[in-house]
């Protein structure tokens, strides 16, 4: 009797899950289609959850242009961590765009003016994270990149001037997801770096914040105003830390030191508002490893490997069949499904910046931060 209420429960839940996600389907499609974008442009600066194909060409580990990734897209591997879209996809599409905004290593020159993803697989905020998988784009070379960028605007949009191209950059959306890597790639990684021994969690997340407030503020000199910042995962989560650290349960010590940073970030996003003039934070909380309606939630749906290249798909191996149930696509990275999810509340929490009727002050105060934990 029980196993039958358990059974018709699980189904129903299925049921629910498969509801949810065909209707952020039908927002999704619905949001682009015959209508204008919300915002004039879109950038996005991040690691491997928001990469759409700037380490194709690069000398790395940290790569995901091969099969099974990208099977569920009309264009089969592209260099996205997943089965399908990312959540930088999600976000566009829902904020009106026609198409994903392009990756800054084949963005087309009359492209930039709607926007440019510079995010890149393994990148962290400080340089040296993740040296060991070879080429990636850290936070700080993804800034030059914009650099370049915005030389390119002042060409095709500006006249010239420096000073028009950043009104117009005053208007758009930027995204930025980093520090991830630093943690799963730097500080609880004990093989390739130092860091958790000169450092307690408490220090190396001042240290993280110390760099990343310099580098948001840098941003903001080149024109940016709207900034939506995603607050680290609970990578200690992931089936590939838990592989990591030999154990089928969530690692403790990991997620305990991704809330400190997150603590740190709130609070720094607050203080940059005050100090700069017209900026606006949202910090965006997307707790990695915990969600419901999702079956399968702590191992992945492709074959990983277990090399340097750890938690990424075992190229060309056919992964599960029914993707839609499981949370995580690798050993790290999210489904298309969970994308779909997060997407909208990524999308949810920007609306300040496209809605009219939105005051925009900076949305999380001391009380909202420490309830979401």
């Amino acid at each position: 009797m029980h196993s039958w209420i358990h059974h018709a429960r699980r189904k129903m839940g299925f049921y629910v899950q498969a509801l949810i996600l065909m209707l952020l389907a039908a927002k999704i499609l619905l949001s682009f289609v015959g209508s204008v974008p919300q915002v004039p442009c879109f950038f996005i600066f991040g690691d491997s959850l928001m990469d759409n194909g700037n380490n194709n060409n690069l000398v790395t580990e940290a790569k995901a242009n091969y099969p099974p990734y990208g099977i569920d897209l009309l264009d089969g591997p592209t260099g996205r961590f997943s089965n399908g879209r990312n959540i930088a996809d999600v976000v566009a599409q829902l904020l009106g765009f026609e198409n994903s905004i392009p990756p800054f290593a084949t963005v087309k020159r009359e492209e930039i003016v709607r926007g440019v993803n510079y995010a890149s697989g393994a990148a962290g905020i400080l340089d040296k994270t993740a040296e060991h998988l070879g080429g990636r784009i850290s936070m700080n070379r993804q800034l030059t990149n914009h650099a370049t960028t915005i030389l390119r605007l002042v060409d095709l949009i500006g006249n010239g001037s420096l000073a028009q191209v950043r009104q117009y950059l005053n208007k758009c959306i930027y995204v930025v997801s980093m520090g991830n890597n630093d943690y799963i790639n730097n500080y609880f990684y004990p093989q390739y770096y130092q860091t958790s021994s000169l450092y307690t969690p408490k220090q190396f997340a001042k240290i993280l914040i110390k760099r990343y407030s310099k580098q948001l503020s840098k941003l903001y000199k080149y024109g940016a105003r709207k900034f939506g910042i995603s607050g680290v995962g609970y990578i200690g989560c992931t089936p590939a830390m838990m592989a990591r650290f030999k154990t089928n349960t969530c690692v403790d010590a990991v997620n305990a030191a991704v809330i400190q940073f997150n603590t740190k970030l709130a609070y720094s996003l607050g203080d940059l508002e005050s100090n700069l003039s017209g900026a606006k934070f949202i910090f965006i909380n997307q707790p990695l490893g915990y969600s419901s309606g999702f079956n399968v939630t702590d191992i992945p749906c492709c074959n990983v490997l277990t090399t340097i290249s750890e938690g990424q798909c075992v190229p060309n191996q056919i992964p599960c069949s029914v993707r839609e149930d499981y949370f995580f696509w690798d050993g790290f990275h999210p489904t298309e499904s969970i994308s779909l999810v997060d997407g909208e509340r990524t999308y949810e929490a920007l609306s300040p910046f496209y809605s009219s009727e939105a005051k925009g002050s900076f949305p999380v105060s001391d009380a909202d931060f420490i309830s979401i934990f």
